[in-house]
């Protein structure tokens, strides 16, 4: 591409991790650092094959060993690491089910609700306009390698939503998510495949 390059020259690729024990649980993991599955390792190396012949201009990851051990299954070796990728700190509800927070918490979700000791909706946006602002101020395609509710904030602020806005980005794990440009509008272009 000649010429200076914008944010609608922009592209964010999105992958989240492989499944770990603890999200085929539905447990809320942030901070503890836990390995793929077999299967999630597995289903990780079929990300290679989708993303065999592209090319991207920049490569982060969350530090976080799921996050790095499926870019790394997905044929990414060498990453940059980024604690600005890093899962939404969730503080006391570490390892706890949605189910278990709500019998002391009734209807609590991570888009409503603060996580005690942990971090708030505007912390998580925060790190994650970062990002954002790098990609898009270069006006580059990049490849993230990130976490459920993280990716789902960043899909929000892309597209300049509140980050409580991510409820709506549904997101599996070792998924592809492309966000793009239409026109002058930040888009999704694909999500959650």
């Amino acid at each position: 591409m000649s010429g200076p390059r914008g944010p609608q020259d922009s592209e964010l690729w999105v992958v989240r991790h492989g499944e770990t024990e603890w999200s085929r649980d539905g447990r809320h993991t942030s901070t503890t650092d836990l390995d793929l599955t077999a299967e999630g390792a597995e289903v990780a190396r079929g990300l290679a094959g989708r993303l065999a012949g592209e090319e991207f201009d920049l490569v982060l990851s969350s530090p976080r060993l799921r996050a790095r051990v499926t870019a790394e299954l997905a044929g990414f070796a060498e990453v940059e690491t980024t604690e600005d990728l890093a899962e939404w700190d969730y503080g006391d509800y570490e390892g706890l089910t949605t189910p278990h927070i709500r019998e002391q918490v009734p209807g609590w979700t991570v888009w409503s609700h603060p996580c005690p000791g942990g971090e708030t909706a505007a912390q998580v946006a925060e790190r994650l306009d970062r990002v954002v602002a790098r990609v898009q101020d270069a006006g580059v395609r990049a490849i993230v390698f990130s976490h459920g509710h993280a990716s789902r904030v960043l899909a929000a602020r892309w597209l300049g939503l509140p980050p409580e806005d991510g409820r709506h980005f549904v997101l599996g794990t070792a998924t592809l998510s492309t966000l793009a440009w239409e026109r002058e509008s930040p888009a999704v272009a694909r999500w959650n495949a």
